[in-house]
């Protein structure tokens, strides 16, 4: 079978469940919005800037690639900036084919010039909405969710839970904690999680990225996550293949398999940050294989200089994937998302089925 082409892989309708706002900036946007604050960068050339931020996230350290994050969350504090930036991913997304994400962020950390949590969520919110709107006028449709990230490090998660419960109605759609996962536990953030279950809101947990299996494990049985934020660590509970060939499955493995808990997967981030080592032999591909319930995400796409496209392509090459995985991929991650199921059934439906029909044609 031939390879598929790189422009066929754009055209095709792609669900995107991991994406962070203030890791998708423009480059000229970063460099325009910091001459407005007399933010330091360190190139004001947009592709050179651009490359600084891959080269950066490459270290291979999960804490060298989230100090990448200052200078993007330096120039998203005031309301106009941040709307400026949530219409622009909006419109990122559609023009690579997305036509559902769920974008994420921490309005915990755009607070420096004055800004509540609740104007902050405000602005994100309506400068998805005029994304959404542009994108539309420009026959792009996509529908766009938003999480709310606490950060596992600080003590204002619970104040993060409320607010996303607030602005359900409006736009927010889910709760996340990120950051450096080593020393700071899901469980101590519990008060919550269970806040959130009783209100019936849904919750991701970043887990199993730069920690194994506690995390996960933790994330899903203290807490009760949904989702797992990249969980690619469950390799860790996997052996190898026994004597009939099959590879054996650990309890909370098997686990996580047999309650089809979603894995939100981030090849390229993942060899940037050292979770994997290439794209050849990330875990996804074994874990396609046993059928866990895999995604593909694009994580931070200025870190990684990536797109939704781009994490396709880069699967089909390494792993000779045709339309039926990539249709597979997208189509659990519309299982996964955390809207209404009709309105999960009717992206599928309507919109990927009929997008990846064509594209076999």
């Amino acid at each position: 079978m031939a390879a598929i082409a790189y422009e066929d892989i754009a055209r095709a309708p792609k669900a995107l469940l991991h994406d962070h706002l203030d890791g998708g900036l423009r480059p000229q946007t970063i460099i325009e919005l910091a001459d407005g604050i007399g933010h330091p960068l360190p190139s004001t050339d947009a592709g050179e800037l651009g490359r600084w931020f891959v080269a950066a996230a490459a270290s291979g350290s999960l804490e060298r690639y989230l100090e990448t994050f200052d200078h993007t969350v330096a120039v998203m504090q005031t309301a106009e900036a941040l709307r400026r930036v949530a219409a622009e991913c909006a419109l990122d997304l559609a023009a690579d084919g997305v036509v559902y994400a769920e974008v994420r962020f921490a309005p915990e950390q755009h607070l420096e010039r004055g800004l509540s949590l609740d104007e902050v969520v405000e602005a994100v919110l309506a400068g998805f909405a005029d994304g959404v709107a542009e994108a539309a006028r420009a026959g792009r449709p996509i529908r766009i969710g938003t999480l709310l990230t606490a950060m596992r490090h600080a003590a204002r998660s619970q104040e993060i839970a409320e607010l996303a419960v607030r602005h359900r109605d409006t736009g927010v759609v889910g709760f996340d904690i990120a950051g450096a996962e080593a020393g700071f536990p899901p469980t101590r953030h519990l008060d919550a999680f269970e806040y959130l279950q009783r209100e019936n809101f849904h919750f991701t947990i970043h887990a199993g990225e730069a920690f194994g299996l506690p995390s996960i494990w933790q994330a899903i049985q203290w807490c009760g996550a949904d989702r797992l934020g990249h969980g690619v660590r469950i390799v860790d509970d996997i052996a190898a293949a026994e004597p009939d060939g099959r590879p054996a499955l650990g309890r909370l493995a098997a686990y996580v398999r047999d309650k089809r808990i979603p894995l939100e997967l981030c090849p390229s981030s993942n060899v940037q940050t050292g979770a994997a080592t290439s794209i050849a032999e990330h875990p996804i591909g074994l874990l396609r294989d046993l059928r866990f319930r895999v995604t593909v995400n694009t994580d931070n796409r200025l870190m990684s200089g990536t797109s939704m496209t781009r994490e396709m392509a880069l699967l089909v090459e390494a792993f000779d994937y045709g339309w039926t995985e990539l249709q597979w991929f997208t189509i659990n991650a519309m299982k996964s998302a955390f809207i209404p199921f009709d309105e999960r059934l009717a992206i599928i439906d309507d919109i990927i089925k009929p997008g990846y029909a064509v594209l076999r044609s």
